[in-house]
């Protein structure tokens, strides 16, 4: 889940006359660490095709060097398999959800079922149009779940974008079930307060319950208010699910959260959650909170408990996603500088803004505390018409005490990097594309990049699913691995 966070005009609206030079002269002028809109108010850039063969192969990159245009390049140890375009040429690709052989990819006009049991060549099953940004997604037995945060004129998915401003507009959660693959029906929809930018699933014997992220409050907007610090939990009977509705908004911060500027310039404020990671097995969770990285206690679902709370007013502007190591003694928190539309993996932004933050996990019980160690941030520059940022990734699921994760980056394509040591991170592996456009930033790359079963799918905004293959000792064992479902927020326990 997720991705992008975006200026609060609710029916998302910047418009496609929107100049992108501009967008970069906001997101540099504003100081060390500030958040621009969501590039989901833009159109990808020039989604040519040129190089997305990867019968064309692709080369390893000179120390230093930028690819030609759409060029793929990768590491030695990664192989990209194939490519399957985008269902919707122009349309913005979102998150990935997996189950069986089944990927579901979600994107601004719907989502899209793969058959991915050849992972070589993947299979369209169906497509699902239902508009609404940004479309994340998450799968449980026969349910899908879709979030909707883009202002709509009602919950089908008829709906067309309407302004918050007006009392019957409707933001939140749609519910599919996908019992018939190639025929997914809507069966309920919840609206939820500021609607639903991402969401995550915590599953339980007789509830599915969803945590729903959001953010950006305005007096303006009646379903919107603030002050809006916390997060909605819906509760899904699994016998019942179009009995599924709200039971529970908890404050997750009762003194508001992060100010943001002026006292801190350059960082979000914090009003709500961007994502949430919740880890099913040690109860426990992670969030990611516009100005806050958070740790919290999920023994009772519909009452979580706040344990400990950070923040990085220094190098940090939106905290974006969260993912625990497998003992659960560390977090990666991701920083989304620019919104995801961003030119900022460049010599001018340096190695620690727009990166991941490496904290340990210290301590037991309602002691623990996220201690920072480093920063994490790809070591390939990338051209400064490529929006390039840290955001979602995956556990490789190694084991054995080593901790590697893949990671999208946008155009900064998909890192495979190892944070055993929470002090000295470093990339072991890669696959890019050269920049989709050379004269004006382009909007593209890996929006989500996570490992599912020995293969890598990353789902590219503009290009479509890619399907790579680690090649690695240091991830070998992962491949003795295998999961019947994997919701990336929902960190299974994998050994």
């Amino acid at each position: 889940m997720t991705s992008k966070h975006t200026t609060r005009v609710r029916h998302r609206s910047l418009g496609a006359a929107v100049a992108v030079a501009g967008l970069l002269t906001t997101l540099f002028a504003a100081g060390p660490a500030a958040a621009t809109p969501d590039p989901g108010d833009l159109s990808p850039g020039s989604a040519t095709t040129r190089g997305a063969d990867p019968a064309a192969g692709g080369r390893v990159l000179a120390p230093g060097e930028i690819p030609g245009q759409d060029e793929i390049v990768h590491s030695a140890n990664v192989q990209h398999l194939t490519n399957i375009p985008s269902t919707y040429p122009g349309v913005i690709n979102t998150d990935l959800a997996f189950q069986g052989k089944y990927a579901y990819a979600g994107n601004y006009n719907g989502f899209t079922i793969y058959d991915i049991g050849n992972p070589k060549a993947p299979k369209t099953v169906s497509q699902v149009l239902c508009p609404g940004g940004q479309n994340d997604v998450s799968v449980q037995g026969d349910l899908l779940f879709l979030s909707t945060d883009s202002s709509r004129s009602d919950d089908s998915c008829n709906s067309v974008s309407q302004p918050a401003t007006e009392k019957s507009s409707w933001e939140g959660i749609k519910i599919f079930d996908i019992k018939d693959k190639k025929n997914p029906k809507y069966i309920k929809s919840v609206e939820t307060n500021c609607g639903s930018h991402t969401h995550t699933l915590v599953p339980g014997e007789r509830d599915i319950y969803l945590y729903v992220s959001s953010y950006s409050p305005n007096e303006a907007f009646p379903d919107c208010q603030p002050p809006h610090d916390g997060i909605s939990v819906i509760k899904v009977p699994r016998k019942h699910p179009t009995q599924a509705a709200v039971v529970a908004f908890p404050v997750l911060f009762p003194d508001g959260g992060n100010p943001g500027g002026p006292a801190n310039p350059g960082v979000s404020k914090t009003t709500g959650c961007h994502d949430i990671t919740v880890l099913p097995s040690r109860k426990l969770a992670a969030g990611a909170c516009m100005g806050d990285g958070i740790l919290f206690d999920i023994s009772k679902p519909e009452q979580p408990r706040v344990i400990d709370r950070v923040q990085d007013n220094v190098n940090f502007a939106f905290w974006h996603s969260a993912t625990f190591n497998e003992k659960a003694d560390k977090v990666v928190f991701t920083d989304e500088l620019g919104g995801g539309g961003g030119a900022t993996c460049n010599e001018a932004t340096g190695p620690n803004r727009g990166a991941d933050g490496i904290y340990d996990i210290t301590g037991r019980g309602d002691q623990r505390k996220l201690v920072f160690r480093s920063y994490f941030k790809i070591p390939r520059l990338q051209a400064d018409t490529e929006n390039c940022v840290a955001h979602n990734g995956s556990l490789v699921p190694v084991g054995g005490g080593r901790d590697i994760m893949v990671q999208s980056w946008y155009q900064g394509g998909v890192s495979v990097w190892d944070f055993t040591d929470s002090t000295r991170p470093k990339e072991i592996g890669y696959f890019e594309r050269g920049p989709l456009t050379t004269d004006r930033l382009g909007l593209g790359g890996s929006w989500s990049a996570y490992y599912y079963n020995g293969y890598v799918y990353s789902n590219d905004i503009a290009k479509g699913l890619d399907v790579l293959r680690i090649d690695d000792w240091r991830t070998e064992s992962a491949t003795w691995v295998w999961m019947d479902r994997l919701n990336v927020q929902t960190q299974p326990e994998y050994h």
